[in-house]
This record gives structure tokens, C-alpha cells and sequence, in this order.
């Protein structure tokens, strides 16, 4: 096995795109969901621009897996933002499970980040890669997900304004990042901003934001209050298209605010992966990307 960085290319990117897709198609079968739909060309270009964006700002944080024959099997994206460290990518093929190659990739993203003293993992529930970020000196904390299309006559209003959000609002974003989580997502805002709908609030009572993407995911949110996070989220919620698919993923138990939130607008709960955490406590307010962190 060899394990080179990922280039700024396109086509490192569509390999790279390739492996989560079967990754990820393999996790909805083990747990008898059904796959994905096909992604449009549009889809693929976005995550191709997710892909380079960390190539670009962390090119030391990005590893392709390839056996012997040059076939990628497996691949690793980290990021450093302000001094956190966090796993953004970390496929293996099937195949090629069980046999060092995920350990191989998360050790060379875990180096990347060694002068860090923060650490974020979103997991699956795949048991060895649990034991492998537990093994890695991660705190592992279990999640649950909702989901539904939101039942606006259940869901109390917002308790004051929050407003849609812009490049404007990239200090205030920072400036609450920082306070809950130890270091702001800087760049990782141009992509967010360019591809989510943007919530933000922001008087005496606190700051908060949420992005949330048009299919209706819950992108990140994050608050210097339970009071100011249910008011984006709420706000988030009510401004999705009539009869979209609401998902709010990586709820931890110290987001009963975000349980509330789904529960009052008809979202149905699950149990999900886990959020793992080194050299700090859980944010809260707050819910994290899976890939932004």
C-alpha cells in the first residue's frame, strides 16, 4: 500500500468523490437504507469544490490509499483551523477493510495535526472506526438524528429577529467560533457561503448562525446561548420550501435545545454515529458539519 497527498486536480477529485460514494453507499446498505439517488452533474461539481477546497487549504491534510497496482482504496482529509484539528474525510473501500489501511490514513491526518491541542471527529457508527478514534485518545460521544418535513403549525415562532446572513457576518461568525469551539472556520466559510442559505442573530441577548443547505440539512450552527441557537434553528427550519426534508444531523447530549426544536416541529428522532472529541469539552451551543466540523 502506498499513500500519496491529493492533488489539486480534477481528477484526484472525482477519485476521491468515487471512494466516499462507495463508502458511503456501503454504510446506507448495512443499515438497510436505501442508497442515495445518483448525483446530477451539479451535485458533482459541488463536491469536487468541497474536495479541492481542503486540498487547497490544508494540502498537507489530504492523503490518497493505493494498492499495488495504483488503485485508490482509501482517503484521508484533515483540517487546521486557529490551532482545532479535525477529520473532515476518512473512507476505505470494502474491500480493502481490515487490513491497516484506515489506521495508516488517520495516523498520517492525526500527524498533520499534532502541534494541535483541539481535536473533531464526526463519526459513523462503524465499530472499528469508533475503536480506532477511541484508540487515538478521542472522548467519544453518541449522537441521534431527526428528520421529517417540518409541521409549521407545531413549531412556536422565533423569539426575536434573525435575519439572512452574508460575507458581512464573518467576524461575528468567527468571533462565536472561537468562544465554543477554540479556533474560527476562516476560509471554510467562502464554500459554506457560496452553497448554504445563511441564518444569523445577533442583539443583547447573544449571536448565533446556522447554515442549512436547500435539500434542507442543517449544515453547522453555533451560539452563545440555548436561547439564540433555537432562534436560528427555528428561523432555518421555517425558511425551508414547502414540503423539503428537514435533517439535523450529530445532535450530542448537550443539545436538548436542538431536540426540542426537531420534536416541536414534527421531526422524527433516531440513533446515529458519534462526535468524538480530544483536548476539549463538547460545544454548546452548537451542531457540528460532518466535514467543516
Amino acid at each position: 500500500m502506498l499513500l500519496r497527498p491529493v492533488r489539486d486536480t480534477p481528477e484526484d477529485a472525482e477519485t476521491v468523490r468515487l471512494l466516499a460514494a462507495a463508502a458511503f453507499g456501503d454504510s446506507h446498505a448495512l443499515k438497510g437504507e436505501p442508497p442515495e439517488a445518483p448525483p446530477d452533474a451539479e451535485r458533482i461539481a459541488r463536491r469536487h469544490e468541497k474536495i479541492r477546497h481542503f486540498v487547497r487549504t490544508d494540502p498537507a491534510g489530504s492523503w490518497l490509499a493505493e494498492d499495488e497496482s495504483g488503485q485508490a482504496v482509501g482517503v484521508a482529509q484533515s483540517v487546521i483551523r486557529e490551532g482545532t484539528w479535525g477529520l473532515s474525510l476518512l473512507v476505505v473501500l470494502p474491500g480493502a477493510q481490515g487490513k491497516g489501511v484506515g489506521t495508516a490514513l488517520l495516523s498520517r491526518a492525526l500527524e498533520y495535526g499534532r502541534g494541535c491541542l483541539r481535536g473533531i471527529i464526526c463519526s459513523s457508527r462503524h465499530p472499528a472506526a469508533v475503536r480506532t478514534y477511541r484508540r487515538a485518545g478521542f472522548e467519544v460521544h453518541p449522537t441521534i438524528r431527526m428528520r421529517g418535513v417540518v409541521d409549521r403549525t407545531r413549531l412556536d415562532p422565533p423569539d426575536g429577529p434573525a435575519v439572512e446572513g452574508s460575507a458581512r457576518d464573518r467576524d461575528l461568525m468567527d468571533s462565536v467560533d472561537r468562544r465554543l469551539r477554540g479556533g474560527a472556520h476562516g476560509p471554510d466559510h467562502d464554500y459554506l457561503l457560496a452553497h448554504h442559505r445563511l441564518v444569523v442573530a445577533d442583539d443583547l441577548a447573544g449571536s448565533a448562525y446556522c447554515y442549512v443547505r436547500e435539500r434542507g440539512r442543517v449544515e453547522l450552527l453555533a451560539a452563545t446561548s440555548r436561547r439564540m441557537a433555537t432562534r436560528v434553528l427555528t428561523s432555518a427550519l421555517l425558511g425551508l420550501a414547502e414540503g423539503v426534508t428537514a435533517e439535523i444531523w450529530d445532535i450530542t447530549a448537550e443539545q436538548q435545545w436542538a431536540v426540542d426544536v426537531g420534536l416541536g416541529a414534527g421531526l422524527d428522532l433516531e440513533a446515529a454515529g458519534f462526535v468524538c472529541y480530544r483536548g476539549m469539552r463538547p460545544p454548546a451551543p452548537y451542531i457540528p458539519s460532518g466535514a467543516f466540523l
